[in-house]
C-alpha cells in the first residue's frame, strides 16, 4: 500500500493496539456480509491482556489530563483533518464491513468528523463553579476525569457509536480501552487506534482490544477501570450491570428496547408510509432506535398496510458496496436465525404476513406484518431486523397505552399534522427521545442519547450529558490561612 492509503492492514494483522502495536496472542479473519470475502485479517485479545492495557492506561492517564487544553484540542482537530482527507476510503470500508448501503459508510464518517470537532471544543469549556462559602475562603467544585473509561461497541454502527464515546471521554482528560465487537474489530477499533496515533495522542492512553465475552467480563471487572460503558443488547446489558454493580463501577448502558411510531387519524397515508419505511428499514432496521412498533389508527390502517407493502415488494436488496440498493445484509447467521424466528413466531401468534417474511442467505426481505399484539415478539422484543410490525389503534389514549406498554425505549415518534395534538401526545410517552413530524431513527452530535427501561440504565451521553457521564465533582476550599480549630 502507498503512504496516501489510510488502512494499513499489515498493522492489526497479527496485533493488538495496547502501548503501540504489539503482537496478539490469535488472529481471525474479518468477513464481508454481502459477499462472504475476507476483509482482514486482525489480531484478537485474550482476558489477560486487559490487565496490562488497563494498568498503562492508568499510567497514562495524568500526563494527558494534565497536557495544555490547546495541545489536546489540536489532537482532534487534526484526527478530523485525517478522516476528511480518507473520506471517500473510509467510508467504503465501513460500508463493507458492517453490510451497509453507501450512504450509511459515508453518514459515519460525517459524524466521525464531527464527534472529533465538538471534542476538540471541550478541553476549552468551563469545568466547574464558584460555590459561595464563607469570607476568607474560595470554594470550588470542578469537574475532573475518571481515569479509565472502559468502551463494549456494537457491529451496527461501530465507528460512531465508539467514537461517540471514546472523543469525549478522551477530550476530558480520561485515558480509554475499546473491546470492539470482533464482527467490527476495524470500523470499531482498529481504524480509531490508527486515526489517534496518526494526530498524535500519547502512548498509553488509547489501547483497543477485539475479542469475545471473556475480554469484554475482564474490561467490566479490573480495578483500573472506572466507568463501563456499553452499547448492545438487553441480555447482555445485564449481565455487565450485575457484574460492574459488583465491582461498585459506575455504568453507561445504552441496550435499544422497543421504539413507537404512531400516526394519527388526519396523517397522509403516504407520508406515514415513507416515514415507516425508512424508520424500520433503515440499515436492514439494524438500529437501536428503529421504528420496530408501528402504531396507526385503524382508519388509516389498509391504507397505510397497502403503501408499505408496495415499497416492501419494490426495494432493491443486496451488496450495498456493489450496486444502487436499499436494503443490504444482516451481519451474520445468528442475526438471520434471530430475525426469522421472529417473525415465524408473530405469525404463528396470529399476526398476519403481508410482505416479505424470507431471505437469500444474509439478505432479508423487507417485510410487513399486520395485526401484531401483546404476546407476539413483533410486539414485544426489539426485533433488529427490516420488520414493520403494524399495531392498530381508535384513540390517542389508547395509543399512549399500547406505547407505554413496553420495558423501555430510546425512541419514539408521532406523525400528525396537528402539531398541538401530537405534542400533547408526545409528552405522554416514555422514552429518552421523541419526535413529532418525523421517524424514529434521528441523531445528532450534540443531543443528548438514552432512554428509559431495557432502553438503558437512566444514562444519557452526548452533547450536556457527556459531562455526567465521563468525569465527577472534586470539591476545593481555599483559604488564605490555616486557622487553629478549638480541640
Amino acid at each position: 500500500m502507498n503512504d496516501t492509503t489510510f488502512l494499513q492492514h499489515s498493522l492489526w494483522a497479527h496485533s493488538v493496539f495496547s502501548g503501540g502495536w504489539r503482537a496478539a496472542s490469535t488472529s481471525a479473519a474479518v468477513v464481508e456480509p454481502a459477499t462472504g470475502a475476507e476483509l482482514a485479517r486482525v489480531g484478537l485479545a485474550v482476558a489477560h491482556d486487559v490487565v496490562g492495557a488497563a494498568r498503562a492506561a492508568r499510567e497514562a492517564q495524568p500526563a494527558w489530563r494534565d497536557m495544555a487544553p490547546r495541545e489536546r484540542a489540536a489532537i482532534f482537530l487534526r484526527a478530523a483533518d485525517i478522516l476528511q482527507a480518507h473520506f471517500d476510503e473510509l467510508a467504503r470500508y465501513v460500508t463493507r464491513e458492517t453490510g451497509g448501503i453507501g450512504p450509511k459508510g459515508e453518514h459515519e464518517l460525517r459524524e466521525a468528523i464531527a464527534f472529533c470537532r465538538i471534542a476538540a471544543s471541550v478541553p476549552m469549556q468551563a469545568q466547574g463553579q464558584v460555590l459561595p462559602s464563607v469570607s476568607g475562603r474560595l470554594s470550588l467544585a470542578q469537574r475532573v476525569p475518571l481515569g479509565v473509561v472502559g468502551v463494549i461497541s456494537p457491529f451496527n454502527f461501530p465507528l460512531i457509536l465508539t467514537l461517540r464515546v471514546v472523543a469525549p471521554a478522551l477530550a476530558m482528560g480520561n485515558a480509554v480501552v475499546i473491546k470492539p465487537d470482533p464482527r467490527t474489530p476495524v470500523s470499531g477499533g482498529y481504524l480509531l487506534a490508527r486515526l489517534f496515533e496518526l494526530a498524535g495522542l500519547p502512548e498509553g492512553v488509547l489501547h483497543v482490544l477485539p475479542g469475545g465475552a471473556e475480554v469484554g467480563e475482564a474490561l467490566v471487572v479490573d480495578p483500573a477501570v472506572a466507568l463501563i460503558s456499553f452499547t448492545g443488547s438487553a441480555a447482555v446489558g445485564r449481565r455487565i450491570g450485575e457484574l460492574a454493580g459488583r465491582h461498585l463501577k459506575k455504568l453507561s448502558l445504552e441496550l435499544g428496547g422497543t421504539n413507537s411510531l404512531i400516526v394519527l387519524d388526519d396523517a397522509d397515508p403516504d407520508v406515514a408510509a415513507s416515514n415507516i419505511a425508512w424508520g424500520a428499514w433503515l440499515h436492514q432496521g439494524q438500529i437501536c432506535m428503529a421504528s420496530n412498533r408501528v402504531l396507526v389508527h385503524a382508519s388509516l390502517m389498509d391504507a397505510v398496510a397497502q403503501r408499505l407493502v408496495a415499497k416492501a415488494t419494490h426495494l432493491p436488496v443486496g451488496d450495498g458496496a456493489a450496486g444502487q440498493v436499499a436494503l443490504g445484509p444482516l451481519i451474520d447467521r445468528r442475526q438471520i436465525e434471530r430475525v426469522h424466528a421472529s417473525v415465524q413466531a408473530s405469525v404463528a401468534g396470529g399476526a398476519q404476513l403481508l410482505a416479505g417474511g424470507g431471505h437469500d442467505g444474509l439478505f432479508y426481505q423487507p417485510t410487513v406484518l399486520g395485526g401484531v399484539g401483546p404476546g407476539m415478539p413483533g410486539y414485544d422484543e426489539e426485533t433488529f431486523g427490516p420488520v414493520v410490525n403494524l399495531i392498530p389503534f381508535d384513540s390517542d389514549e389508547q395509543a399512549v397505552r399500547i406505547a407505554n406498554d413496553s420495558r423501555g425505549g430510546l425512541a419514539a415518534a408521532v406523525i400528525s399534522p396537528s402539531v398541538g395534538r401530537a405534542m400533547r401526545l408526545a409528552r405522554q410517552l416514555e422514552a429518552g427521545m421523541v419526535h413529532v413530524n418525523d421517524q424514529t431513527v434521528n441523531d445528532d452530535a450534540v443531543n443528548p442519547f438514552g432512554g428509559p427501561g431495557v432502553a438503558g440504565n437512566g444514562a444519557s451521553h452526548g452533547g450536556p450529558a457527556d459531562w455526567e457521564v465521563f468525569t465527577t465533582w472534586k470539591w476545593f476550599t481555599v483559604k488564605e490561612s490555616a486557622t487553629p480549630y478549638p480541640f
